[in-house]
């Protein structure tokens, strides 16, 4: 019997776009007891023999009740269905506790005044039951036979006995300290309070009573025998799987009276017609396109455009890092300045000083990681008389310091960028000098208290903005080669003239193809012009010839 039993009762997961409401399950068991089986073989033996008198076998299980045997439950999601022992609980009003049970037992009283209760070996446990997380619930299930035996890892056995996030919804307690929220030294009692799963799945459990006919309602007898779960995103997980054609389950029952009962799960949920699959997917693009509108609606479709004739520049930068300086602890002081033509915002902000950083060996050179975000807007008009030579690009120029554990404070380098005069990303690496003092005074000066020569105005590094003549001498100025300083630029260029351009080249591209389509149309009927005139010519001509002279020439072709 054993070999044509399905024994494979693992989980299956499913995808469902519907509601959880429209799920059906018809859930069946039948009875096969040894002794009903060996009852049929003796009697088709029996029957089998000619010279034998009839000898008729009567099963145990025949004077049972209809039911007893066999049956056959259709349950929706999170339906209710009563047992024996549930029937005769709820009907004591003394033993409701809950407004649940209170509920359940009206719809008692109410199945008792009625056609009772249709339903006597299977019934269900909803999510809402104080039964669904019992720790005897949770092992109903090894008595579904499998043939990988396998057992409950320590997590499992612990999570067995805690509620449901449901029946159990704690808020954080006000009492614990908040400045106290990581527990580095929990104690064993710690662990097992505080590790419960954030289980957000509804669970429904189809069980079955499995007594002895006469014996129902009784706890010991019932079994696990269909567990379904879901979530709030379509996501239903079955355990053990739809038969789906296969050989049904096998339970076998414990005790003194060992019974062996056959499980078939079916999947008996209305099938969605066309005109409501067609119906529904209009509701779903008509969904979609409400939700993509409706951003539009709050933003509206109107593109912020700059003024005319003003150019927009937006740069998101980013310092990454600096390398191959003298000292540790470094941070960046940096500013921007704008040419002329150009101007910014009131509040923007035109200088910045990084946090201090800690360098690191990496190869030959000491790193120090910034990966300090700065963002600067700015725009430019631009001029009649400077058109021409085109805009000047506004500078950023920075300096690095270095600063120790008695706060002293140390220049490692001047340097200066160029904003980048092309949109996009742009990763550059700016070198960096400083100046230089020659003599041991001041180096002994520079290690011992801090401190070194520095700029007055940072302009000095590329070109100062006092500077109106044509050649910049820097003839005894001693300098000293420092490290580097990398930057992550992205930048953004906005402006009217882009768009005016871009129509005015997408208006001469119409203009030409429709110029070579009209060319072509013109050669084209000039053609059938000259076609027409030379046909009439024809006819004129052969209209003014003789008869005679036309059969003449059609005697000689033939």
């Amino acid at each position: 019997m054993t070999d044509w039993c399905n024994s494979d009762t693992g989980e299956a997961v499913y995808r469902s776009l519907d509601a959880i409401k429209n799920l059906r399950i018809r859930v069946s068991i039948k009875r096969v007891t040894t002794t009903t089986t060996l009852s049929q073989q003796l009697q088709q033996r029996v029957l089998s023999q000619q010279d034998g008198g009839v000898i008729e076998l009567v099963p145990l299980t025949s004077q049972a009740q209809p039911g007893d045997n066999e049956e056959d439950v259709v349950a929706g999601w999170q339906e209710k269905l009563f047992s024996q022992y549930e029937m005769e609980l709820f009907q004591n009003e003394t033993a409701c506790q809950s407004p649940l049970d209170r509920q359940y037992h009206k719809e008692v009283t109410a199945l008792t005044k009625t056609k009772g209760r249709q339903n006597r070996r299977i019934f269900t446990y909803t999510d809402y039951d104080r039964y669904t997380n019992c720790h005897p619930l949770q092992q109903l299930g090894s008595n579904l036979l499998n043939t990988n035996k396998t057992k409950p890892t320590f997590l499992a056995e612990r999570m067995a006995s805690v509620r449901h996030r449901r029946q159990d919804r704690r808020t954080m307690d006000s009492s614990f300290p908040k400045s106290k929220i990581i527990n580095w030294e929990p104690s064993d009692e710690f662990k097992r309070n505080s590790h419960e799963v954030n289980n957000v799945m509804q669970t429904m459990h189809v069980m079955g009573d499995l007594g002895p006919p006469g014996r129902l309602g009784q706890k010991e007898n019932e079994f696990l025998l269909f567990t379904v779960k879901t979530d709030g995103n379509g996501t239903i997980i079955v355990k053990p799987d739809f038969n789906k054609d296969k050989e049904p389950y096998k339970i076998a029952t414990t005790g003194t009276n060992k019974e062996i009962w056959h499980l078939n799960i079916e999947n008996v949920s209305a099938v969605m017609k066309s005109e409501e699959k067609e119906r529904e997917q209009h509701l779903y693009k008509d969904l979609y396109v409400r939700h993509r509108e409706f951003p539009i609606s709050l933003i509206g479709q109107d593109f912020e455009m700059p003024p005319a004739g003003v150019l927009r520049y937006l740069m998101n930068g980013e310092i990454v890092s600096a390398k191959g300086f003298e000292y540790d602890h470094l941070y960046v002081h940096f500013i921007m300045e704008l040419p002329n033509n150009w101007s910014s915002l009131p509040m923007q902000s035109h200088s910045g000083v990084t946090h201090t950083s800690r360098t690191k060996s990496l190869g030959k050179d000491n790193v120090a990681y910034f990966c300090y975000p700065f963002t600067f807007e700015a725009f430019y008009m631009s001029e009649k008389e400077s058109e021409e030579s085109g805009p000047q690009w506004p500078v950023l120029y920075f300096k690095v310091l270095s600063l120790d554990s008695w706060q002293r404070y140390r220049t490692e380098g001047y340097g200066y960028l160029l904003f980048p005069c092309t949109p996009g990303k742009h990763t550059l690496t700016c070198h960096t000098w400083r100046p230089l003092q020659t003599g041991t005074v001041s180096a002994l000066r520079r290690f011992f208290i801090g401190g070194s020569p520095e700029l007055e105005d940072l302009s000095y590094v590329r070109i100062p903005g006092h500077f109106k003549g044509e050649r910049l001498s820097r003839f005894g100025f001693c300098t000293q080669t420092s490290g580097s300083v990398t930057f992550n630029l992205h930048c953004i260029q906005q402006s009217r003239t882009f768009v005016d351009s871009t129509r005015a080249r997408r208006r001469r591209q119409n203009t030409f193809d429709q110029a070579q389509g009209f060319n072509h149309q013109d050669t084209l009927l000039s053609t059938m012009e000259a076609f027409q005139r030379a046909r009439r010519k024809m006819q004129e001509v052969r209209e003014s010839l003789p008869i005679d002279f036309i059969a003449s020439v059609s005697q000689i072709q033939i």
